[in-house]
């Protein structure tokens, strides 16, 4: 974390996805970003935010730094914030990725791959998992990406020196039916990781007719609600103090006392 740094503006976009239609998708988000330029400085938009949680890998991959990676760049510039969403990237022949792209208003590209696949839905049968963490220093904080399914691991979340991060992001599409486990499970790696946690979610149904809550929210590093959407499309704002969350650890450094361990492939 740098020294002093001023609070983080962070906007959580939730949002209804048209169903594998990525021009319709981008084109809303556009119209709703529209009015973030200079106001924010991280963007975060649901997971697979262009074509909803589908399965349909091979019809609708990009190429890692295709259409919607320009459309993540242009948006940066226009915005003068960082963007992050994910979207479904054909990594190598037939090599398969939910990938969350986070671009930077210079046009930077980092990207992080979905580690833990959802099985349930038959994610692990048209994806291959990542393996390796990222974490990305973005205006004084420490941001750590995360896809949806990821939050239910604590062990792959936790904050420790080989993954140290301020900020855990998550963006997900999370079902409606397990509402209640989203809403806990964000505040849960805000107080065992003492970091802040943001969770962004869609709306409305996807084509299999899977209704989304949303309850995209911020959590800060007490567990404590800084923002909740509730179940609305909403582009909402929130801020996020560096200091306050440094001070904090300072005070209850309770990471000396965490256990050591070793994550095998």
């Amino acid at each position: 974390m740098s020294a002093n740094p001023p609070p983080l503006r962070v906007s959580l976009v939730q949002s209804s996805l048209y169903w594998h239609d990525p021009n319709a998708n981008r084109a809303q988000f556009a119209e709703q970003l529209a009015g973030l330029a200079g106001k924010t400085d991280l963007i975060v938009l649901p997971e697979m935010f262009t074509t909803g949680f589908t399965m349909a890998a091979q019809q609708l991959a990009e190429r890692p730094d295709g259409p919607t990676a320009d459309w993540l760049r242009a948006q940066a510039l226009r915005s003068g914030a960082a963007i992050a969403g994910s979207i479904i990237v054909e990594a190598g022949a037939g090599d398969y990725r939910n990938r969350l792209l986070l671009v930077s208003p210079e046009g930077g590209l980092h990207f992080y791959d979905k580690r833990h696949l959802f099985r349930m839905g038959g994610e692990n049968r048209a994806f291959a998992a990542g393996s390796a963490h990222t974490v990305i220093a973005w205006r004084g904080l420490r941001i750590g990406l995360l896809v949806c399914y990821d939050l239910r691991f604590p062990v792959w979340s936790r904050r420790r020196t080989a993954f140290d991060y301020d900020l855990l992001l998550y963006v997900a599409n999370w079902p409606y039916m397990r509402a209640n486990a989203w809403t806990q499970l964000l505040r849960a790696r805000a107080i065992e990781n003492q970091a802040f946690v943001v969770g962004v979610n869609r709306v409305g149904r996807d084509g299999h007719g899977v209704p989304y809550q949303g309850d995209s929210a911020a959590i800060d590093f007490l567990g404590q609600t800084l923002l909740e959407l509730g179940a609305d499309t909403r582009c909402e704002t929130v801020s996020l103090d560096g200091q306050a969350l440094a001070a904090f650890r300072e005070k209850f450094p309770a990471q000396l006392d965490a256990d050591s361990f070793e994550i095998l492939p």
